[in-house]
């Protein structure tokens, strides 16, 4: 049995985890939590450097606990997000990680925090080989896997959907993290406001959503329900096109969603209809798996790992801008 110990902390969720080729044996997390704003760098990656060393104990001791046999001779590797993600958080994961391949002498591997999402979807979901649409904070893409690599077949060419439902979300004085609080808001909207639907191409816009949701509250407060029900309906409608574009372009009958806020119900149900009405299969998988964990960057790591790809500690440097499709596909035919 191969045994990876994961450690994830790209943005404000610090975990770590041990996976196998058949589950997770354990996972252990700490989450960031702003006093107030969105998510502050410097801070966050200071959240990440006091909490390390008791994450990593935490998962360790309910590894024991779950397999009396496990101990530190028990793991192969180290795997740690590379990137993307915010530059402070990074390089205090990466370093912890470092130290780990070096103290328990195996090797350690770097890997796209993007990928990580797909493949432990495909993993949970049992999907083969799906279009992908991948929403988080920073991140809004469509992907779908060809010729050894990911490869972006539409983008945001200005924010995340994540990041844009959290700017809305600030506006209106909610707390971070601002989508499930949108969510919550527009489940109770009944009437749509006209706002700007932006895809150019394959490719989306949400910055003038986000503008235009704000001015909708200035001119109409006591409809916040609504508004946020529009903002909903438009921007998920828009993510909706460019996957089924995807789908028949590529010729495929699969879909796979994935990114923090794929765990929106109201985004699952516009994407599963569509699926449907198209003949085809919609996946997603249980929100734990949604979210950033550690568990997707283990098991990245673990496919890695037994293609033969590890990363030399003078190329462990992270990538803040690091794309899927700059990544290599090893471990796919």
């Amino acid at each position: 049995m191969t045994l990876i110990l994961g450690l994830e902390g790209t943005a404000w969720n610090l975990s770590v985890a041990l996976v196998s080729e058949e589950s997770v044996l354990s996972e252990a997390e700490s989450t960031y939590k702003p006093k107030y704003g969105g998510i502050h760098p410097r801070e966050a990656a200071q959240h990440h450097a006091a909490e390390l060393k008791d994450v990593v104990s935490r998962a360790l001791r309910s590894a024991k606990e779950e397999e009396e046999e496990f101990s530190l001779a028990s793991i192969d590797a180290i795997a740690f997000s590379q990137g993307p993600g915010m530059g402070p958080c990074l390089r205090t994961v990466a370093t912890a990680a470092r130290a780990l391949s070096i103290s328990l002498k195996i090797p350690l591997i770097g890997v796209n925090h993007c990928i990580a999402h797909i493949e432990v979807g495909r993993w949970q979901c049992g999907a083969k080989d799906p279009v992908v649409l991948y929403v988080s904070g920073a991140n809004s893409q469509v992907l779908a896997y060809r010729s050894g690599r990911y490869r972006v077949l539409g983008e945001t060419l200005d924010i995340g959907i994540g990041n844009a439902l959290d700017k809305f979300a600030r506006y209106l004085g909610l707390s971070h993290p601002g989508g499930p609080k949108i969510e919550d808001l527009a489940s109770k909207g009944t009437d749509y406001i006209y706002m700007p639907y932006i895809v150019k191409g394959m490719d989306l816009s949400f910055s003038g959503l986000t503008t235009a949701a704000k001015d909708a509250i200035d001119a109409q407060p006591d409809k916040k329900e609504d508004v946020c029900y529009s903002f909903q309906e438009t921007a998920f409608a828009m993510l909706t096109e460019v996957t089924e574009r995807a789908m028949g372009h590529l010729c495929k009958d699969e879909m796979l969603l994935a990114g923090g806020v794929g765990a929106n119900s109201r985004l699952q149900q516009m994407l599963q209809t569509m699926c449907e009405d198209r003949g085809g299969r919609f996946y997603v998988p249980e929100n734990r798996y949604l979210k950033d964990n550690s568990a997707m960057i283990a098991y990245l790591g673990l496919l890695m790992l037994k293609s033969g790809n590890t990363t030399p500690l003078d190329k462990s440097q992270v990538k803040s801008n690091y794309r899927p499709d700059d990544a290599e596909v090893t471990w796919r035919n």
